[in-house]
């Protein structure tokens, strides 16, 4: 049974558009290797698809560039001239807008002012202000922004301590030995400061504590998690 011809014309089903093309794409690249080995020929194809995407074949034997010069050559045209020039004019305005960018930070740092005139000193005076204002509104900002972060932290530091009176009371009234030490010394070297900063720590002594006699060295328990009638403060760096 003989094939139905073809109709050429686009393919309004977007799958079936993409899938003729990648059959016939590899088709032609098949082709394509063909004639380069049997005919020692160069080819280069070059295909962009619908979707933008690009696939190409090129001989084994030669690349893009010597296909495009070889191209060049025998057509008797250059297509790389009128981009180059087209370089080279955004490359020259490039440069101008450094130079003029240059020749404005030397005026603002007070120099090459002597080609200025009377209204380009006004004008560039009217900059500086402009610039000096707002510096000045970022800077205030950025004190007022820091002085409300610190009011922040105050505040969360404020009501962790009345947290930590809190539960210290609460324990208190269950255990009246809570939190007491023996004498100062004692308590002092309880805390202690490692790492040079100060830690809150929860101190519960056993029931019978007051029982032992004063010269007999017992140390409160120092407890980080414990029982649910220790208290736990939390580490404040």
């Amino acid at each position: 049974m003989a094939r139905g011809k073809i109709q050429i014309k686009k393919i309004e089903n977007q799958t079936n558009r993409q899938v003729t093309y990648s059959k016939r794409r590899n088709g032609l690249f098949k082709k394509a290797h063909e004639l380069t080995v049997l005919c020692d020929a160069k080819v280069s194809i070059i295909m962009i698809s619908s979707t933008q995407k690009l696939h190409e074949y090129i001989s084994p034997t030669t690349t893009t560039k010597q296909v495009f010069d070889q191209y060049q050559k025998a057509v008797g045209v250059d297509l790389w001239n009128s981009h180059y020039e087209k370089m080279q004019g955004h490359l020259q305005k490039l440069k101008d807008v450094n130079r003029n960018l240059r020749r404005e930070i030397r005026q603002r740092m007070g120099e090459s002012l002597n080609d200025l005139g009377y209204d380009q000193m006004v004008n560039l005076i009217e900059d500086i202000d402009s610039s000096l204002r707002l510096i000045r509104e970022r800077k205030v900002f950025s004190y007022f922004f820091s002085l409300f972060l610190f009011s922040q932290k105050l505040r969360n530091v404020e009501e962790i301590h009345r947290n930590l009176v809190l539960e210290f009371d609460h324990a208190r009234q269950e255990d009246p030995h809570y939190g007491l030490v023996e004498n100062e010394g004692d308590y002092n070297s309880v805390l202690g400061f490692p790492n040079g900063g100060p830690r809150i720590i929860a101190l519960h002594l056993p029931p019978n504590h007051h029982h032992h006699p004063p010269n007999h060295h017992h140390h409160p328990s120092l407890h980080s998690g414990g029982a649910a009638s220790d208290l736990t403060f939390a580490l404040l760096e």
